[in-house]
């Protein structure tokens, strides 16, 4: 083999080791190119996304606020979104307020409870130990963004012509009210009768010495000898007599009666005694419950927002009494004017719970016929 044909046959033969090298080194940039695609790729998956975030509070309420607590929860939650970023929802529970209550002190798990009375959140306080003990201070007009009174509701025409609470002990007339030992509308109803009679025990009694807590003992036992059925709680009084279609008068809380008169348009009547209670339902957070579940600024923002125009107004347009007098004003009309007892005038809710609705009170007394 001559010079020039050895040197042709290296050169190929180097030629043919190139190719086979850069055949193992290319693949391998390509693997790694692939790799680093994969890694971007991974990285855009995998990077953490900001989310919003999302709080669920539960509101333990009385029993007629079901329409009332949802439009204000839609009306929050639009509200604090818009101002945090933050998603919150809120579940409802209602029933019998002293029920709720009990619930509330045996563990269920509220965020909020917005009962119908003071005492029952006091209980929760007390009983309980998880709300403060200063718990009406925290909020303005002792933690009751709205107060309410108590009126009667009667079927088309008004057939037994019922205009006061004298009506009501009359023998013909059959009463529609719920348990006061379970419901807190129940407690109202049943303190409008008592503190009507009190007022009125020297005019009823034509000017006879007979003390005015004796007559009014006398008339209430009269009214409930007149109650065929002690439902739990507001609103099964309600279904009671609107859609059962028992008794001739239902008494309730005024914003109920709207509701149910509403409901049967045309078929109920309102009627507004000549003196009733000044009905002062409240609201709290619930201490060790918020705090557990890192719930208490969005709660308590909440129960804020109950005291705002917004909230005012739509509280006004569940026939609530709002607090803010410039929202009041604007539905006076809806508010008819009636002389209101206050609670603080009939001793208290310490003393009324003791006196009438604890085991053996005036109630169970009553009730029982002794």
């Amino acid at each position: 083999m001559g010079y020039a044909e050895v040197m042709n046959w290296n050169l190929r033969i180097a030629l043919v080791g190139l190719v086979i090298a850069l055949a193992v080194v290319v693949p391998g940039i390509a693997r790694f190119q692939s790799n680093d695609a994969a890694r971007s790729t991974t990285n855009a998956v995998t990077d953490p996304v900001e989310t919003k975030k999302e709080f669920q509070l539960l509101n333990v309420s009385y029993d007629p606020t079901r329409e009332l607590y949802k439009e204000i929860n839609a009306l929050f939650a639009a509200d604090y979104e818009k101002k945090t970023g933050a998603m919150v929802t809120i579940r409802q529970s209602h029933g019998g307020s002293g029920k709720q209550a009990r619930s509330v002190i045996d563990g269920l798990q509220a965020d909020v409870v917005t009962l119908a009375l003071a005492h029952d959140i006091s209980s929760i306080s007390e009983i309980g130990k998880s709300i403060d003990a200063q718990w009406q201070t925290r909020l303005p007009h002792n933690a009751a963004p709205y107060t309410s009174t108590i009126v009667f509701v009667v079927r088309k025409g008004n057939p037994k012509n019922i205009r006061d609470w004298d009506d009501l002990i009359r023998p013909d007339v059959e009463v529609i009210t719920p348990n006061p030992k379970t419901g807190g509308g129940a407690r109202w109803n049943y303190l409008g009768a008592w503190a009507y009679a009190l007022k009125n025990s020297s005019k009823n009694t034509g000017g006879l010495s007979v003390s005015s807590e004796s007559y009014a003992r006398d008339f209430v036992k009269k009214l409930y000898a007149n109650v065929p059925i002690l439902d739990a709680a507001a609103r099964a009084s309600t279904m009671t007599f609107a859609q059962r279609g028992i008794g001739d008068v239902l008494i309730t809380w005024e914003n109920e009666a709207h509701l149910a008169q509403r409901a049967l348009a045309g078929g109920l009547e309102i009627i507004v005694p000549s003196l009733s209670i000044l009905t002062e339902p409240p609201v709290s957070i619930v201490d060790s419950v918020v705090d557990r579940r890192g719930t208490r600024e969005v709660a308590t923002a909440y129960l804020e927002y109950l005291y705002t125009p917004a909230a005012q107004e739509a509280i006004a347009r569940n026939f609530y009494r709002p607090a803010d007098p410039a929202v009041l004003a604007r539905y006076d009309a809806q508010f008819p004017k009636l002389e209101l007892v206050t609670i603080d005038e009939l001793g208290g809710w310490s003393k009324v719970q003791k006196v009438h609705f604890a085991e053996g009170g005036l109630f169970d007394q009553i009730s029982t016929g002794r």
